[in-house]
């Protein structure tokens, strides 16, 4: 019997995550499985581990939506991009592979787009209907856009050039691993690409996610820039909790049938 709670689960470098969600408290309605990501991340390789994360929720193959999320492009159910995994998911009809595999209707959604959908919902952004922006801070830069609590898919504004450079490569916390900087060394890079990117779309908010966001209070307090900048709220749980969301808003659009 179907518990109704929507499934999300959340692709990343080095795990796959999933857990169904409960859509009124945004919170995981089951302890979330964890498995690591296959050292060559094809296509067929992560679906496989994604079978897998949906047999052990095996009452999704009833009614409930899954959602999925990768880190790259999702357009039309097509992957667009792959800055950082495998490049064979370039031109992947990722949500028909999936689809045929299991058997049950799933949607794919760029990985920032659903952090960023989750904390909109039931995190740092929840009530705000202005113009935010979500930027993960991780291996790469990823950024979701909303104007007025509407998702503007897909922005990718971690690969603005600045200064001759990919953002990413020199303001993603893997550059601050990389090159062993500190928070303070950080924090000017960070704020560089900050005021470019306000400059560019003066957001009402921006809310910083990634793992790096739990040390917040040793880099936001640096920055000076005009947007006020808070720190995600549900961090490591925001992908799958949004992914969930979308996939169920989908559902509810095309009254799509599920299994």
């Amino acid at each position: 019997m179907s518990t109704g709670h929507p499934l999300g689960i959340d692709v990343g470098g080095s795990g796959i995550k999933g857990a169904p969600v409960d859509l009124a408290e945004g919170t995981f309605a089951q302890k979330r499985l964890r498995i690591d990501t296959p050292a060559v991340s094809t296509p067929e390789a992560v679906c496989d581990v994604i079978a897998q994360v949906v047999d052990h929720f095996d009452e999704v193959r009833s009614d409930s939506p899954i959602g999925v999320t990768i880190p790259g492009v999702v357009q039309h159910g097509v992957v667009k991009t792959a800055a950082n995994i495998d490049k064979s998911w370039i031109g992947c009809e990722i949500e028909k592979l999936l689809e045929d595999r299991l058997q049950h209707d799933v949607v794919v959604v760029n990985d920032a787009d659903a952090a960023g959908v989750g904390e909109l919902n039931y995190g740092a952004a929840k009530g705000h209907d202005g113009l935010v922006v979500l930027t993960t801070l991780g291996t790469g830069i990823g950024t979701a856009i909303f104007n007025e609590g509407v998702l503007v898919p897909n922005s990718e504004l971690g690969h603005l050039e600045i200064d001759g450079h990919d953002a990413e490569t020199r303001a993603a916390s893997s550059a601050k691993t990389r090159e062993d900087l500190s928070y303070p060394e950080w924090a000017e890079r960070l704020q560089r690409y900050y005021r470019v990117l306000e400059d560019l779309i003066w957001p009402d908010l921006i809310v910083v996610g990634g793992g790096v966001s739990k040390d917040s209070d040793e880099f936001l307090p640096l920055l000076d820039i005009r947007t006020p900048i808070v720190p995600a709220v549900l961090r490591n749980k925001a992908g799958i909790i949004g992914a969930a969301v979308l996939a169920t808003a989908s559902q509810q659009r095309h009254g799509r049938h599920t299994g």
